[in-house]
Formats: structure tokens, C-alpha cells, sequence
């Protein structure tokens, strides 16, 4: 989540300006750091600068801020009542649950997707200065193969499923009935900013729900771009994007929704799920964690590493939640590996990382600062085996790899979400079982192993989100498996078929003439009805004839 905050500069103690930074739904004032946490305020309305040239005048303007921020709170409340009301009206008149609605969506936000590419690398590119070609993989094709197997498989996905009845209820049939959950709110996050906004909602409106989509303020481009082409394409009576920052997250959150899907850190997610319970409103929780990747000594080693850095520094410069968070090999593997990994870092990003055009940038200013101190700490600044440059200006970090860190540091208890890798070592590789075990359960967990025995003892042991054996990431591509954490990586899961699920309700339906009657289930009880009854029960003939006779 984001705020704003205003900056006071030491050097000229009360001139400051007024700019957003990545903070939780709270307010926090230190005038002995020279910061100023305000929340409630939206990206939009803080874009401005003062100068001021006394305390009294410092104080005097919160006061104008604070009073402006009331307000904004209030109107956003009550914009976000009369838009679910409204929403509301649209799902209970039957309108989103036609399979002819649904597909007719589905396939204009495909259409939205092909015609306005171009825009979409743009807008990605401001925001994370991200590769073409990362983007079309990793956020365009995804969106568009969501929605071709929607459209494919929707038929199938809507239609009931037929389930067996039990003999006590003879002659009846059954089945179970999808249906949609009624207005459904999608709060999404910035790292993938188009495909992790866009990818809940093809799920939502598959299921044949209304959506208000709220996308990340911190990818300003392409919420921006969301909200400006979402409503060209889709069915605005259904189908909202909000814009804002905490005001407005707050203000929707307040509405008693039938399901949200949050995307983002852990912290955000329990003030969600805080807002969500005074509804009793079901939740998804997309979170993240310290995703471990062990590397075993008998693994074909230019490989590995060529993946390890794919899905480290080739995914958004670890800014994905699902990046490899930190690597447990051998003490007598460890600087093979790390020789190794060197090595296709500069096949992949050159001698001069922080100049390469195939790498992301870091997001803010606020991150970038977030991933200097874990690498500035005194306990892990000196671990640093390859890396460690970096451009405040540009916002880049090179690949950094740091070996044995202390485990108490920061950097190995906090998720990086940056280009920061830590190695650690053990003596025997099924070791790093217990140390994996040790901590919360991540959204995934990887092993490079060509030892069967190994790989079966790690899916056992480890408890994540998903699992990738001998490669990291692509897991989440495969529209057949679930994509969700487990514990503290989150809850709920979706992709494919599973998004559709998220979003429905599967009623329990059952049918039944009005034959078979049996006087056993009704008073007045007897002995003899307790007799057949128990007959019936254990389906035993002859005491069902003999009781029947009697």
C-alpha cells in the first residue's frame, strides 16, 4: 500500500515536499528523521511543494492537510457505497451470469489486449523500465492465454457437475452447481502490474460476477492505462477500475463485499483480511515470503544457474514474488555455484549490469533505499561475493550475490523483492530440508537434483506454495496447477480452471420425486422403524424384508 509523505530536507529543515512512498495503513511522525506520514491522502491530490519558513507554519499546514484528508476519507466512503450499490443492482438483475455475457467480456479484454500492446509496453516500461520482451512473456501473453482458455473452456466450467446419492435418499439425483458470488472486489500490486490486475479479474468475470478492480498507485502508468482503456472495452455497468492510493483503498475496503482478492506483502494482506472479517467476507490472499532454491552437487551446473538467474534477475530483477529468495547449497558446492552464476550473469546483462536494457529497475526510491540498508548492514555488507553497484539515480541495483550470511541479519528474514541473493551453506544438502522447515512456509520452493530419492523427500518435506524441480518460476505458467500460498505465503489459489473456482460458489443441489417414501424417517419413532431404519442403513435385505412384513 501506499501513502504520502513529506520529505523534510536537513540541510533547509522546513522546506519539503509532498510525494508518495510504500508504507502501511498507518500514521507514523519523526521529525527527528525529517519525516511526516500522512494517510488517507491519494497520489494525486499530493503532488505539490511548499516552502515554509517556521514550525508554526510546518504545523499549520498538517492541520490544512488533515483537514483536507477527513474530508477525502468521508466522500471516497461514501463514492464506494454508491458504487457497490450500484454494482449491486447490475448482478442481482441477472445481467453478468449469461454465458453469452461472460464470453462477450472475456474476449473484448483479449481484443484490448492485442489492440493497445504497444500502450501496455509503454506503460510498463515507465513504470519498472521494463525489457519488451519481458513484458510480452511475463504480462501480455499471460493475460491473453487466460483469456483463450476462459473462452475455450467456460462451457464446460459452467456446467453442473453430476454427483451420486446415497441410498437413504433413493430415488433422487444430485449436482453441483457453480454459480457466481455476486460483487467481488480485486485489489491488485505493482511488480506485474497489468497481468496480476487483469489475471483475478478474467477469473471473476468468468465466474459471472461484477468486479471493481483496484490496481496498484504504485505503477502509476499502468493503472493509469487500466483505467483508461478498461472502460473502451468492458462493460463499465459491471466492471469499475478505481484509482487512488490509501483513501480509496480504505474506503473500499469499509463495503461489504462477496469476495476480495488481494495481491501483495503479508502485512497489507492482515489489514485486509482485518476489514474483510467485520463482514465476514471471504478473501484470497496472494502474498509472498522467502522463497528458498537448493542446489545439489550432481545438478548439470551451467543450467542451473542459467535458470537460477532466469528467474531471479530475469523476472522483474527479483521483484517477483515468486523469485528464488535465497539459495542453500553444500560448503563444498558453494563457490562452483557462485562461479557459475557470475558467469550468466554477464552472458546475460554483460560486464556493466546496471547499464543493460534487459533488466528492471527498482520500482521507488522508497525500495531502492529498503534494498541499500540490507545490503549496507554491517553483518552482510562484507558477505558480498559478486555485485553490490548500484545507480540511486537511476534506480538500479546490479545482481548481487552474498554468501553465508548471518542468519539473524535482516536480509535473511525479511522478503528481498529485489536483486539481492543470498547464499547459505550446509554440510549434506538434506539439511537444508530442516532449515527450510525452520521458517514460514513460502509460495515456492525449488530444487536442483538429478537424485529421484531427493526430489520425492522434498516435495514430502516442504510445505509451499507450489514446487519447481530443476527450474524456478515457470511453475505458475502452467494453467493446469494452482497458483496460492500456504500459511504465511497467503491463502486461496487461482490460474485457469482455479481462477473460475475462486470466484464461484458451488452449490449443493438435490433432486427427488415425490416416490419412495418410508415411514421411518417420521414420528411417531417406534422399535419396529428403528429396526427397518437400521436395515435401510446398512443395506441388510433381509431384515429390510423381514421389518417391511412385520
Amino acid at each position: 500500500m501506499v501513502t504520502n509523505c513529506l520529505y523534510i530536507n536537513p540541510a533547509a529543515p522546513f522546506a519539503f515536499s509532498c510525494r508518495s512512498n510504500y508504507v502501511g495503513l498507518h500514521r507514523e511522525t519523526n521529525f527527528l528523521h525529517g519525516r511526516y506520514v500522512l494517510t488517507g491522502k491519494s497520489q494525486s491530490s499530493a503532488r505539490r511543494s511548499w516552502r515554509l519558513c517556521s514550525p508554526n507554519s510546518l504545523v499549520a499546514a498538517f492541520s490544512a492537510v488533515k483537514i483536507e484528508e477527513d474530508e477525502s476519507a468521508s466522500d471516497w466512503h461514501n463514492k464506494a457505497a454508491a458504487l457497490i450499490k450500484d454494482l449491486r443492482v447490475c448482478f442481482n438483475a441477472g445481467k453478468t451470469k449469461s454465458f453469452d455475457w461472460r464470453i462477450s467480456q472475456l474476449k473484448s479484454i483479449e481484443k484490448m489486449v492485442d489492440e493497445k500492446e504497444k500502450d501496455i509496453l509503454a506503460a510498463l516500461h515507465q513504470d519498472l523500465a521494463k525489457p519488451e520482451q519481458e513484458s510480452f512473456l511475463y504480462e501480455i501473453l499471460h493475460v491473453k492465454n487466460s483469456c483463450k482458455l476462459a473462452v475455450k473452456e467456460l462451457n464446460n466450467w459452467m456446467t453442473p457437475e453430476r454427483v451420486k446419492t446415497s441410498f437413504t435418499t433413493y430415488p433422487s439425483s444430485a449436482e453441483i452447481v457453480p454459480e457466481p458470488l455476486g460483487v467481488v472486489l480485486v485489489i491488485s500490486t505493482w511488480n506485474y502490474p497489468f497481468l496480476l490486475s487483469l489475471d483475478p479479474v478474467i477469473g471473476a468475470i468468468a465466474a459471472g460476477n461484477a468486479v471493481v478492480l483496484k490496481p496498484s498507485e504504485i505503477a502509476p502508468a499502468t493503472s493509469s492505462l487500466l483505467a483508461n482503456l478498461l472502460p473502451e472495452y468492458v462493460d463499465s455497468s459491471a466492471i469499475r477500475v478505481i484509482e487512488g492510493a490509501v483513501s480509496e483503498t480504505t474506503a473500499l475496503l469499509e463495503q461489504n463485499w462477496d469476495k476480495i482478492f488481494y495481491t501483495g506483502s503479508a502485512r497489507v494482506g492482515r489489514i485486509v483480511m482485518s476489514a474483510a472479517a467485520k463482514h465476514l467476507t471471504p478473501v484470497v490472499l496472494e502474498l509472498g515470503g522467502k522463497c528458498p532454491a537448493v542446489v545439489d552437487s550432481d545438478v548439470d551446473l551451467q543450467i542451473a544457474a542459467r535458470r537460477i538467474v532466469a528467474g531471479k534477475w530475469g523476472c522483474n530483477s527479483g521483484q517477483t514474488c515468486v523469485s528464488p529468495d535465497y539459495v542453500i547449497t553444500t560448503k563444498a558446492f558453494a563457490l562452483k555455484l557462485i562461479d557459475s552464476l557470475r558467469s550468466e550473469l554477464i552472458n546475460f546483462f554483460g560486464d556493466t549490469p546496471l547499464e543493460s536494457k534487459d533488466m528492471s529497475r527498482i520500482v521507488n526510491s522508497y525500495h531502492f533505499s529498503r534494498l541499500a540498508k540490507l545490503m549496507d548492514d554491517d553483518r552482510a555488507s562484507d558477505k558480498i561475493v559478486v555485485g553490490g553497484q548500484r545507480n540511486e539515480h537511476q534506480l538500479r541495483i546490479a545482481p548481487t550475490i552474498l554468501l553465508n550470511v548471518p542468519e539473524d541479519c535482516p536480509i535473511m528474514n525479511e522478503e528481498i523483492f529485489g536483486p539481492l541473493l543470498p547464499i547459505q551453506t550446509v554440510e549434506n544438502v538434506k539439511d537444508s530440508f530442516e532449515y527450510i522447515k525452520s521458517r514460514p512456509k513460502p509460495l515456492a520452493a525449488y530444487l536442483f537434483t538429478n537424485n529421484e530419492t531427493l526430489k520425492k523427500d522434498f516435495v514430502d518435506a516442504v510445505s509451499a506454495g507450489g514446487v519447481a524441480i530443476n527450474d524456478t518460476v515457470l511453475q505458475v505458467t502452467v494453467e493446469s496447477l494452482p497458483f496460492g500460498g500456504v500459511g504465511e505465503s497467503g491463502m486461496g489459489s487461482y490460474n485457469g480452471k482455479f481462477s473460475f473456482d475462486a470466484f464461484s460458489h458451488k452449490k449443493a443441489v438435490l433432486y427427488r420425486s415425490f416416490g419412495g417414501e418410508s415411514s421411518t424417517r417420521y414420528p411417531p419413532y417406534t422399535p419396529a422403524k428403528f429396526r427397518l431404519l437400521k436395515a435401510l442403513i446398512n443395506f441388510d435385505i433381509l431384515g429390510i424384508l423381514f421389518q417391511s412384513s412385520v
